[in-house]
């Protein structure tokens, strides 16, 4: 994350990181950032990451990166948010994963409509394109008793 963080400031942008208390206390905070904000927790982080966010973009990465994305696709299904949440697929990285979601929509544990919650793009530029035109689910009532 660092050297996106530095990719975005050597390019003008700003740059808001989101750190618990604990990581800093072990140096890993990136000192250079436009604005810092320490928070006592990981799921204060996830919080208010998600109350700056405006979308979210999943870069190839490890557990906490999945962790965060499906917890923000979870979250729009819910109703919680209405914001799109998109994986930039750099050489087939997210294929096994999105091969899974795949799975859950076809053994009927994700329906269709929240499957194209996902979008996935390796290409920076479409993958934007296509979460600024992104329509989140209408969210009523998410589970039928009927379809149950």
């Amino acid at each position: 994350m660092g050297t996106l963080a530095d990719a975005a400031l050597d390019a003008g942008g700003e740059v808001i990181g989101v750190i618990p208390q604990s990581l800093v206390a072990r140096e890993v905070s990136h000192r250079g950032l436009s604005d810092l904000r320490v928070v006592g927790s990981m799921h204060e982080r996830k919080a208010l990451m998600a109350e700056l966010s405006d979308a979210f973009i999943a870069l190839p990465g490890g557990y906490g990166t999945f962790e965060e994305l499906c917890e923000m696709l979870t979250w729009t299904q819910l109703g919680l948010h209405r914001k799109p949440c998109g994986i930039l697929n750099v050489e087939g990285y997210y294929d096994p994963l999105l091969a899974l979601f795949d799975h859950a929509m076809a053994e009927q544990f994700v329906k269709p409509l929240h499957r194209r919650m996902v979008i996935a793009d390796s290409c920076p530029e479409s993958l934007v394109a296509r979460l600024l035109e992104y329509e989140p689910p209408a969210v009523n009532k998410w589970i039928d008793l009927k379809e149950a």
